[in-house]
C-alpha cells in the first residue's frame, strides 16, 4: 500500500503554447483515469481548446470542475457561467470550450471511455513537442522527444508520435522500430493499428514491406 499528497503548485508545468498544464495523472503515475489541470495567466484565455470526443474508440466522457477563479464554458453553442466549485459534465459528442473569466483561473479536467478500462497513452509528455511538429520541424521534434519516449517505454501514444515524425524526417527505420514499439505495448496496439492504415504521417514508410507486415 501506498499513498502520496501533492500541492497543485508542486507539479511540474507543462508548456504547449497554450495555458500553462499540470499533468496531475502523470505525477501521481495514476492508471485508471486521466486527470490534467489547466491554469490561465490572463482573464480571456481559452483553458480548453474547441473540440468534442466522438472520435471512434476514444470517445470520452469528460467532468470538468472549477478549481479557482471563473470560467466560461461554450457547451454545443450554449455560454455557461461557471465560478469556483462548479462541475460541468460533458458527452463524447458535446463540442465544448472553456475561458478564463479572471486570471488565475485554475480548471480540471477527468476523462475516460464508457465501457472500457482506461489505458494511459502518455499524451501529457507528448505536449512539449507539438510546436515543433505542427510546424513541419519533424526532425527537431523526434530529436527532443526521443530521450522522453526511451524513459517511458509504457505509453503507446508517444512511440507512435515519435514514429510519425520519423516518418516524415525521413527516418525510416527508426520510424519502423518505434512504429512496432507502440503496437506491442499492451492496451492500445489495435486501436493504434487501426490509426495507422489512414495516417497521412506515415505516407512516407507506408510502402515499406516492414510497415506492411506490421499491418498484416
Amino acid at each position: 500500500m501506498s499513498y502520496a499528497v501533492s500541492q497543485l503548485e508542486q507539479i511540474d508545468v507543462i508548456g504547449d503554447g497554450r495555458c500553462p498544464w499540470r499533468p496531475i495523472r502523470h505525477h501521481f503515475g495514476i492508471t485508471s483515469f486521466g486527470i490534467n489541470a489547466w491554469t490561465a495567466p490572463v482573464a480571456g484565455d481559452k483553458l480548453i481548446n474547441e473540440h468534442d470526443e466522438a472520435d471512434g474508440d476514444d470517445s470520452q466522457e469528460q467532468l470538468y470542475f472549477v478549481h479557482t477563479g471563473r470560467a466560461r464554458f461554450e457547451l454545443d453553442g450554449t455560454s455557461v457561467d461557471a465560478p469556483a466549485g462548479t462541475f460541468v459534465y460533458a458527452e463524447p459528442g458535446v463540442k465544448r470550450t472553456a475561458f478564463a473569466e479572471v486570471a488565475g483561473t485554475t480548471l480540471l479536467a477527468l476523462g475516460g471511455t464508457p465501457g472500457q478500462a482506461y489505458v494511459p497513452g502518455g499524451w501529457e509528455l507528448w505536449a512539449p513537442f507539438a510546436a515543433d511538429y505542427n510546424a513541419g520541424n519533424y526532425a527537431a521534434a523526434a530529436d527532443a522527444a526521443r530521450p522522453v519516449v526511451e524513459a517511458n517505454p509504457q505509453y503507446p501514444v508517444l512511440s507512435y508520435n515519435l514514429a510519425c515524425c520519423e516518418a516524415l524526417a525521413g527516418r525510416s527505420e527508426d520510424a519502423i522500430a518505434h512504429l512496432t514499439a507502440s503496437f506491442e505495448t499492451s492496451g492500445m496496439s489495435e486501436q493504434l493499428r487501426r490509426l495507422a492504415v489512414e495516417d497521412t504521417d506515415l505516407d512516407p514508410i507506408r510502402e515499406l514491406p516492414e510497415f506492411q507486415a506490421l499491418l498484416a
